[in-house]
């Protein structure tokens, strides 16, 4: 079934209108995430559309995932009636976002003092590769700062920097973007007045690699990449079993460990005084694990999960992306919403009915809904361009003058 808007009153931010000019992931997941709370966000896009639409291999999932409970405007900014049609957009918006270089936005007279003398309530919510200072007129990409910021070095192999297998800063960076615009309101609601949030690829990287930072003053050796890593447990590993199957078991702690030995039937390493404590058993890690390894091999990881599913102890099984589409957990509980995907929006070019991971949270017990599909291109330049005034008439010479791009440029729209 395709999913259309529907009542969001309920949600924390109904009544909120943000305005977005982003693209690619960190911008749009600001607006994901003001989205998901209810909030009226309007994507902002040239005519021919947001050129995320039309990536291929790892970006082919961009624009669908980041763009829900969203409505396009596809407008002609570089026109003075494109801007006039965003500036009246504007002057009705709570927060807007934008993930452009630095200056782009000044030079269409976009920045926040242009906005916020529009606009003195405004929330301007900035997304950008760097903060002030010397590296900010640098253009940062989300392995640019992972390489630079040490994640990619603790993610690899020692010699072998790797960046990670998501665009971790791209999306953290947007949400701490939504988090800035959410102190920026709260703020609103005692002065009147809105501020400008920045956000920023590299420094929300160093905020992931802190605890690596943290773990060097404290002990004076630098951290080691995870695959060489010192271990803060005894057993933290993935192990190979029977017929190449592979599973990730945790023993994190005493109670734990005595609860694994008796459920592999590992009595006496459960008596070995050398393995009393998990310190000790860290310790031990070089004689112990190539044993256990070697106790499990004959073991399908099927059996492995299941005791350790009865006996309460931490596994995972080594699960490709794909495959969540069918994770029973995922399923049962709703996490995952059904999604009609236009052909425009992903570079295959034809239309997808599938599955989207909601945002990981509730609010009363409920996951936060997909009230919208991703929109196609200018899906509702048409009403948005109504709500703002526009009539019939002033409508189509915009779209004949390629000032703005509706979905449907033939069909009926209400009296003007």
């Amino acid at each position: 079934m395709n999913p259309t808007a529907s009542s969001d009153d309920h949600l924390p931010y109904a009544g909120l209108r943000v305005v977005e000019l982003t693209h690619m992931v960190m911008g749009p997941s600001c607006g994901l995430l003001l989205g998901d709370l209810g909030a009226d966000v309007i994507k902002i896009e040239p005519p021919g559309g947001d050129p995320t639409r039309r990536l291929l291999g790892s970006g082919a999932g961009f624009f669908a995932m980041f763009n829900r409970n969203k409505r396009s405007l596809a407008v002609d900014l570089k026109d003075a009636r494109g801007r006039e049609v965003l500036l009246r957009l504007v002057a009705t918006a709570d927060v807007f976002c934008e993930n452009f270089k630095p200056g782009a936005m000044a030079a269409l007279g976009l920045d926040y003092p242009s906005l916020s003398a529009l606009n003195p309530r405004l929330v301007y919510v900035s997304h950008k590769g760097f903060l002030p200072g010397p590296y900010e007129h640098r253009t940062a990409l989300d392995e640019v700062v992972q390489m630079m910021g040490g994640l990619a070095y603790m993610t690899g192999p020692p010699g072998q920097p790797l960046r990670a297998g998501s665009s971790v800063n791209d999306i953290m960076g947007g949400l701490f973007g939504a988090l800035g615009a959410m102190a920026a309101l709260a703020r609103r609601e005692k002065t009147g007045r809105g501020q400008e949030v920045q956000a920023a690829l590299f420094e929300n990287n160093v905020f992931l690699v802190a605890q690596h930072m943290m773990q060097f003053a404290v002990t004076g050796r630098p951290a080691a990449p995870m695959p060489a890593r010192i271990s803060a447990w005894g057993l933290y590993d993935v192990f190979t079993v029977r017929d190449g199957g592979q599973i990730f078991l945790a023993v994190v702690s005493d109670t734990q460990w005595a609860t694994f030995c008796a459920a592999f039937g590992l009595e006496t390493l459960a008596a070995d005084e050398r393995l009393r404590s998990n310190n000790d058993r860290v310790r031990a890690r070089d004689w112990l694990i190539p044993r256990l390894r070697e106790h499990l091999a004959d073991l399908p990881a099927d059996e492995i999960a299941r005791r350790f599913e009865a006996h309460g102890l931490p596994f995972a099984p080594i699960t490709r992306p794909h495959e969540l589409f069918d994770d029973p957990h995922l399923r049962a509980t709703g996490g995952l919403a059904p999604v009609h995907l236009a052909g425009d929006t992903h570079g295959g070019g034809h239309a997808v009915d599938t599955a989207v991971p909601l945002l990981p949270l509730t609010l009363d017990g409920q996951r936060l809904p997909l009230r919208r599909a991703p929109p196609s291109i200018g899906e509702h330049s048409d009403e948005l361009l109504h709500e703002l005034g526009y009539r019939n008439g002033e409508i189509e010479a915009l779209r004949e003058a390629g000032v703005i791009a509706l979905q449907d440029a033939g069909s009926s729209r209400p009296g003007g």
